[in-house]
């Protein structure tokens, strides 16, 4: 495993939480409609998914290093 892997990864993830804070700021701000909060919401529970396995991988790719180093 290469160390840009991992920065690669966490760029990824904080692009990912950065996304779901914008999302959750438009929905409890109030002046979204039902349909389009519906619409963030479903986008936002993605986002919760693909956050969760980032996370889950990247606490494999540690468990792997701290066993092998």
């Amino acid at each position: 495993m290469y160390w840009w892997s991992v920065w690669s990864m966490t760029d990824t993830y904080e692009t990912k939480v950065e996304q779901l804070r914008k999302i959750i700021g438009k929905i409890e701000d109030g002046t979204t409609g039902l349909d389009e909060s519906i619409r963030l919401y479903e986008q936002g529970a993605a986002l919760v998914k693909e956050c969760e396995c980032l996370l889950a991988e990247a606490e494999v790719k540690i468990s792997t290093l701290s066993r092998d180093g």
